[in-house]
């Protein structure tokens, strides 16, 4: 981190409330915690909307535009920890493979070809978009309202890997561990593992 956050052991009120909620989330508190440390009221609203995305869309797509978006941005931490998402919430380890050794999106099916590629362009530039980008996705089966949730999810994606990145919060140890060292290579696409891994780049 480039910045001081507070210590667990001095967390008081809503820093430590909201340290509690990350741990028992996690089972240990992750680094990005203390990014938020200093605005836990930033952290909450921002989980209160990514709550309010994730449960209006297919928890599947939530994560494959999510996966996407991370990698369009760089973002380590996020890339792993919604790619075990996808692979133990979803079930769907298979797309998590096929995304980490062709992270195009290229080996996905038609339909999570068409959200993948979508959302990468969202984060990446979402100027880009064209009416032509959306009539892709009608034509593999989504809604409107289905495009939109994409670029929502998207959206609150960029918000948080920003602030993880831009403040040099780097990803867990005990996240890293959940992959493969071979598997977990394919996902670090920006900040290192954070010391403390037989994974750790660092």
């Amino acid at each position: 981190m480039f910045i001081d956050g507070v210590p667990e052991g001095e967390a008081q009120g809503e820093v430590a409330a909201y340290y509690e909620s990350q741990r028992k989330m996690w089972g240990f508190l992750p680094n990005y915690a203390t990014a938020f440390s200093h605005r836990p009221d930033v952290a909450q609203a921002w989980a209160a909307l990514n709550l309010a995305v994730r449960g209006g869309m297919d928890r599947r797509r939530y994560e494959m535009a999510t996966i996407a978006a991370a990698r369009a941005r760089r973002s380590t931490y996020c890339t792993v920890a919604h790619s075990m998402f996808l692979r133990d919430v979803c079930g769907d380890e298979e797309a998590v493979r096929s995304i980490a050794t062709h992270p195009d999106g290229s080996e996905l099916d038609e339909q999570d070809r068409a959200i993948y590629e979508f959302a990468t362009m969202v984060a990446a530039e979402a100027s880009r978009v064209t009416e032509a980008d959306v009539q892709r996705l009608r034509d593999v089966g989504l809604s409107d309202a289905d495009v939109a949730d994409v670029v929502f999810a998207v959206s609150a994606r960029c918000f948080f890997a920003t602030v993880l990145d831009g403040l040099g919060a780097e990803l867990d140890p005990q996240t890293a561990a959940a992959f493969s060292p071979d598997l977990l290579g394919g996902m670090v696409v920006g900040r290192p593992v954070a010391p403390g891994s037989a994974h750790s780049s660092s």
